[in-house]
């Protein structure tokens, strides 16, 4: 860990230290503003003890962390194009790491204090763009080149998408328990279920189900989230030290050659495939060159001699610390392009499927030393979201369970809207995609409100619409803004 202050001045470290300590305060501040979201079924229906839930969900956060992998941490760091992250001189560096967590955490904070469920994920995601718009504008980049557009649609798709899938399915579920079990006690809200029966908790089974569904949500939103503050650690490493973090200088011999083999591996299947992919890449009519311009590297044009440079860079190489800094930085940006290529050769080409499961385990082989996390990193992240979930839940609790809609949530809603969110979140999970715990949770209970055949709370439905419709323009804006004056300041 030490290793990241080397050969950076007294002003560049201090910079580094306090970007690092903004993204655990983010996360940190992720875990209060999110985990209501995780608790406040299991809360309100007295399932669990307030105090007990929000520190087992604090665990089960910390746990989801550790075990989620780096997939949804790289989709967010690569909203960014490769050359904004590894081409920005230091003091740039610093102001977009500041501009983008800050936005994001005066959000954050707005929406939590006045009991919004407003999505942690739009507001990073729209600081990012937001950094990377504003950079393009002062730096007379193209607009088009400002943003990985392709990665920015798929991780909007996914967030619109997810609350839809919310709603349907929860309402669905919802009827299903009705159905099948009419005259359950399930279908009690608390307070009913006091008046009517003289007890405060939920039925037995229902109970069960509640605890660990919620844990559940817990630990799929420390897989999902927990990633993304990872991703802002991993974009601030390579983007000010990128000697030490643009590949993992960690990777054994055997990984190195595993990652050039999948490279010449990569050329001869383009190769034998030439008739399915020539729409898109045409290994006959390539641009050999020694110089992997910006402008060319990432052409499909450029494809054979990416290949040809990657694997004449990483020959006889055992270890990636016996590459020049600026070796490291091209092996980095080549791969990636590679990895680029690749995918949009599955996307636009008619592949057969066991071509595309090969394309896609070569793309896993390019990219392992490349996307990775040194474990001091997901340890830190992971304990500063565990510890954030156990404060901060009570603004968030009430709207939820009772603020949605014109009565109070039953045990039966409460258990359909946890159940799809684990459902959606995990399935979002295997396919690295982020996704918004708080947007598919809300919309969960929505749809069962609507199921249950009651009305929607307008004044409580329009303030959480409005912020989610704000989230992104307003996190955009913040970052921009941010960014700019920085940038004034500095030059």
């Amino acid at each position: 860990m030490i290793s990241i202050f080397s050969g950076l001045s007294v002003w560049v470290c201090f910079g580094l230290i306090m970007a690092l300590a903004f993204v655990l305060v983010y996360e940190f501040i992720n875990g209060f503003h999110d985990t209501a979201n995780a608790v406040a079924t299991v809360i309100y229906t007295k399932a669990m003890p307030p105090h007990i839930a929000v520190i087992f969900s604090g665990i089960f956060n910390f746990l989801g962390v550790l075990m989620g992998g780096v997939g949804i941490a790289y989709a967010i760091v690569h909203l960014l194009p490769i050359e904004l992250i590894i081409n920005v001189n230091s003091s740039r560096g610093l102001i977009m790491i500041f501009s983008m967590i800050s936005a994001a955490i005066i959000w954050n904070l707005g929406t939590w204090f006045f009991g919004i469920p407003a999505s942690s994920s739009h507001t990073l995601i729209g600081s990012i763009l937001g950094v990377g718009l504003t950079n393009s504008w002062l730096t007379n980049v193209p607009m088009v080149d400002s943003i990985n557009w392709s990665k920015a649609i798929d991780i909007s798709l996914s967030m619109i998408i997810s609350p839809i899938i919310g709603f349907i399915l929860a309402g669905w579920l919802f009827l299903v328990l009705k159905n099948i079990w009419p005259k359950s006690n399930m279908h009690y809200t608390p307070k009913q279920r006091r008046f009517l029966e003289a007890k405060k908790h939920p039925p037995f089974w229902n109970r069960l189900v509640l605890v660990i569904s919620a844990m559940g949500v817990s630990f799929v939103h420390g897989s999902n989230d927990g990633q993304k503050g990872i991703g802002l650690v991993m974009l601030i490493l390579i983007g000010i030290s990128p000697a030490q973090y643009v590949l993992d200088l960690q990777s054994t011999s055997y990984q190195i050659d595993r990652t050039r083999n999948a490279v010449v591996h990569m050329r001869e299947f383009y190769n034998r495939n030439q008739e399915d992919i020539i729409g898109y890449i045409n290994m006959s009519d390539q641009i050999i060159s020694n110089d992997l311009s910006k402008d060319l590297s990432c052409s499909p044009k450029m494809t054979l001699a990416t290949i040809n440079t990657i694997e004449t860079t990483l020959k006889n190489i055992s270890k990636y610390e016996d590459l020049s800094i600026k070796q490291r930085i091209n092996t980095r940006k080549n791969l990636l392009c590679l990895d680029d290529i690749a995918k949009n050769v599955v996307k636009t080409q008619n592949l057969t499927t066991p071509n595309i499961y090969d394309l896609d385990r070569l793309r896993t082989d390019i990219t392992s030393t490349v996307e990775y996390a040194p474990i001091w990193v997901i340890v830190a992240v992971a304990t500063a979201l565990g510890f954030g979930t156990m404060i901060g839940w009570k603004r968030v609790v009430t709207t939820v369970g009772e603020r949605i809609g014109t009565q109070g949530m039953t045990y039966a809603q409460g258990t359909a809207a946890q159940v799809t969110a684990v459902f959606s979140i995990g399935i979002a999970n295997l396919f690295n995609l982020p996704v918004s715990t708080t947007h598919v949770l809300s919309s969960g209970i929505a749809g069962t409100v609507v199921a249950n055949k009651v009305s929607l709370q307008q004044n409580t439905v329009r303030h959480i619409l409005l912020a989610w419709v704000l989230t992104l323009p307003a996190a955009i804006s913040l970052s921009a803004s941010l960014f700019a004056i920085g940038i004034f300041i500095l030059e």
